[in-house]
């Protein structure tokens, strides 16, 4: 970390590039409430935001202190990108001691976990688990390449890897076109349909003429979410709201960008235009439903 008074205050530290291909970040550490309360919006945006996760023939990593999650973008197009461990973990290889879920939200293309290839469509998903000791990410075709983003928890035990196709996702309609929240939430990476440590992952979509997510909201003290907003038409964005209840904030995000969310915050957001995002939780508790709502009346 900076050794500046205010780490909050500057963008994430760059962890030396060891190993070839792969651009590792190490984000500041998350404030308490009253810290966010406190926080300008640029400070916010230092600490919540993760821009720019793709780049061209790069796999890049950004690392935080909640829950010791990762999360990354690998953007194959000439050759393929192999996931190698960055100094941050003091591990031999990335997942030794993790496990991660990556979605494939560009052309098609090959994710290859010791040795074994798996083919992932646009909107296919693939569960890594702990011990797996070499990744590598590739596309079909360079002039479509994929795109590959992906969320890492510590693991304690190890399970099987598994593709989930985007077929096979458990999906549940919510909201309605009247309170502009009609949406399709996707459930891929958890339990009984992949087993799992901590990890959770999905997808929803936002029907056309429908702009909220998460609404009303809700927080899980139980565990952490990273929200990830793609499908955003050049010049939209979607204002994420956090924080607790009484004392909310909120920080505009852009087509291809994450946003962190501690167990204390809540998490919802209103875009110009409908939108798509990959949701990740980790920590204690993978129950879907084990949320805390949030009435509107009760927002400040």
């Amino acid at each position: 970390m900076s050794t500046k008074a205010n780490p909050l205050a500057f963008r994430a530290d760059q962890i030396p590039d060891a190993t070839g291909g792969v651009s590792s970040w190490r984000l500041p550490y998350m404030p308490d409430p009253g810290g966010l309360a406190r926080m300008s919006s640029a400070e916010i945006r230092r600490c919540f935001l993760l821009e720019d996760l793709f780049e061209a023939e790069r796999i890049r990593i950004f690392h935080t202190d909640l829950d010791r999650a990762c999360v990354g973008g690998a953007l194959p197009a000439a050759a393929a990108l192999s996931l190698a461990a960055p100094p941050e973990l003091g591990s031999e290889y990335f997942a030794e001691r993790r496990e991660l879920g990556v979605f494939n939200i560009g052309g098609p293309g090959l994710v290859s976990v010791d040795g074994t290839g798996y083919r992932l469509e646009p909107r296919d998903a693939l569960y890594i688990g702990r011990g797996s000791r070499g990744v590598e990410f590739a596309s079909e075709n360079r002039d479509s390449p994929a795109l590959f983003y992906f969320v890492s928890y510590p693991a304690h035990a190890s399970f099987e890897t598994r593709l989930v196709r985007s077929s096979e996702a458990d999906a549940t309609v919510l909201g309605s076109t009247v309170s502009a929240s009609r949406r399709t939430i996707r459930k891929y990476i958890r339990p009984p349909l992949v087993e799992t440590c901590q990890l959770t992952m999905g997808l929803t979509d936002l029907e056309e003429g429908s702009i909220w997510n998460t609404m009303p909201a809700h927080r899980h003290p139980r565990r952490s979410e990273i929200y990830f907003y793609f499908d955003l038409p050049a010049g939209d964005a979607v204002f994420h709201w956090l924080g607790e209840p009484g004392e909310t904030r909120h920080v505009v995000v852009r087509n291809r960008q994450a946003v962190l969310s501690p167990g204390w915050s809540i998490h919802s957001g209103a875009g110009t235009s409908r939108y798509s995002f990959i949701w990740s939780m980790g920590g204690e508790n993978r129950e879907f439903s084990d949320t805390d709502g949030i009435p509107v009346d009760a927002l400040a």
